[in-house]
């Protein structure tokens, strides 16, 4: 790990691995140091952010450099379960670049449990970890102009849901009906790190 300041008040950790930004995040998440005002994970880096003449920085860098990163703290996750309608446009595409049916694809995609290692791209995009080798495909050689809220989709190690429309460029296997982000709830973003998501096929 590399730490790097940030501003006055912060500090970024540049991690060598996605596993080890996840396993970072953890066991900061874990300490709940009262000065603490953000963690941010990203896919290889976490931002750590803290109340102005704390010391936590340093407390938080100790813990950090004698923790056990190959176990983190599990934390308690939400579990979360999302209804798919698989009638995504790249469905077919997904299918014959993995060699295996439609019906095979679905199966692979609901059958795997998932965790949500960061966020980012727009508000209540989660990146999703835990998708099957078959599945872990490129991005598109063109994007979209325009992807569906919702859209159920899937790009290199990583699952994801649209929260609303926007350019993409993932594969889209279909689509949901779950609000991924609500800016007047209480929690407005769905899905948060460490979060395990399982997609289930609608009815």
């Amino acid at each position: 790990m590399r730490w790097l300041r940030y501003g006055e008040h912060g500090a970024l950790v540049e991690c060598g691995s996605l596993a080890e930004a996840g396993a970072l995040r953890a066991v900061l998440a874990d300490a709940h140091h009262p000065d603490v005002v953000e963690l941010v994970p990203g896919a290889r880096t976490v931002l750590l952010a803290v109340r102005p003449g704390s010391a936590a920085l340093g407390e938080l860098r100790e813990l950090a450099e004698s923790a056990d990163l190959d176990h983190p703290p599990a934390g308690e996750p939400s579990e979360i379960e999302i209804d798919v309608h698989y009638d995504g446009e790249d469905l077919e595409l997904v299918a014959r670049t993995a060699g295996i049916g439609v019906d095979e694809v679905v199966e692979l995609h609901t059958g795997a449990e998932y965790t949500v290692a960061f966020t980012g791209f727009a508000p209540g995009f989660g990146y999703l970890t835990g998708l099957p080798e078959p599945l872990r495909q490129s991005r598109l050689d063109s994007p979209r102009t325009r992807v569906p809220a919702g859209s159920v989709a899937v790009a290199g190690e990583f699952a994801g849901i649209y929260p609303r429309s926007s350019p993409g460029g993932w594969r889209l296997l279909g689509h949901t009906d779950t609000v991924l982000f609500d800016p007047k709830a209480d929690r407005p973003a769905l899905l948060t790190p460490g979060d395990r998501v399982r997609f289930r096929k609608a009815s």
